[in-house]
């Protein structure tokens, strides 16, 4: 589990100094369903597809 969740997004409730999160949990989503090929798919900058085997 990441040990920093970093926030661009200033005017947010969880946004700390120095650009961290502090919210409790998060919260991604796919733009196209249950599945998404890349990070614009996404909400989330860090996305990367997992091996399915």
């Amino acid at each position: 589990m990441a040990k920093d969740v970093l926030c661009e997004v200033n005017n947010c409730t969880f946004w700390a100094n120095g650009n961290r999160c502090n919210a409790d949990r998060i919260y991604v989503v796919s733009h196209t369903g249950e599945t998404a090929d890349n990070s614009r798919e996404t909400d989330c900058k860090t996305f990367e597809p997992a091996e399915l085997s």
